[in-house]
């Protein structure tokens, strides 16, 4: 039986609404308890489960395991850490590749749970604005666990919340300005939807009047943040 109630207390007292995570204190005052859990997690028999408990499986065992990795060799500046401000790329493949998670009789990488089972599997373009590699231009991390019964809900107030904040979507001068992600999975925007800004478009609210976005606005994407999503708690 899915039980998210560990998960869902850790997120609710070391990240804050704004998706910052108090990786210090985490380290500090105990890691165990979210390693206890994901121990817990992978004795779940995923298979036998409803579509939408297999995606709210996969979606927060995806952004604890990024966590525990974070935690595991904090502090860090970024998951993707320079030298002499060229990227390390070996140190960066390693976090999204390396084998880190024993499922069953299966062993996981974070790029396996992502583009071998939830993309494929799922097909919800949402789930680009639910999963948080840990960096400012990932989307905001949830303080709070996802559940199956709200699930959508939970879903559509993600890609909202994405694609209404100026860092990552905004529009001006007649062209939409996106994130990053929107390029790196576009053939999942444009699968669900016929371009990227109609995609966007039912999501757009901006203070003044919501500009009317077409399948030939130009697009420019942002450079993206990939330092380290850290914050303070408590």
């Amino acid at each position: 039986m899915l039980n998210f109630t560990s998960w869902d207390q850790l997120l609710q007292h070391y990240v804050d609404d704004q998706g910052r995570v108090d990786y210090a204190a985490w380290q500090q005052q105990s890691i165990a308890p979210l390693q206890d859990w994901l121990q817990q997690m992978a004795a779940i028999s995923w298979g036998s489960l409803s579509r939408s408990e297999q995606l709210t499986f996969w979606l927060n065992l995806y952004n604890a395991l990024v966590i525990d990795q974070v935690l595991a060799i904090y502090p860090i500046r970024s998951i993707r850490p320079t030298w002499l401000g060229i990227p390390n790329w070996i140190s960066f493949w390693r976090f999204f590749q390396r084998k880190i998670y024993q499922q069953g009789d299966q062993s996981y990488s974070l790029n396996d749970i992502e583009h071998g089972l939830i993309r494929p599997q799922f097909r919800d373009p949402r789930i680009h604005f639910a999963l948080v590699c840990a960096a400012i231009g990932c989307p905001l991390l949830r303080n709070q666990a996802y559940r199956s019964d709200i699930l959508d809900q939970q879903l559509d107030q993600d890609a909202r919340r994405f694609i209404n904040n100026p860092e990552k979507v905004y529009y001006q001068n007649s062209t939409l300005y996106c994130s990053k992600i929107f390029q790196w999975y576009q053939q999942d925007f444009i699968a669900a939807a016929t371009s990227i800004p109609q995609f966007i478009q039912p999501y757009f609210v901006e203070r003044s009047e919501s500009p009317i976005l077409t399948n030939t606005t130009p697009i420019r994407y942002l450079p993206y943040n990939w330092r380290l999503n850290r914050g303070s708690r408590i």
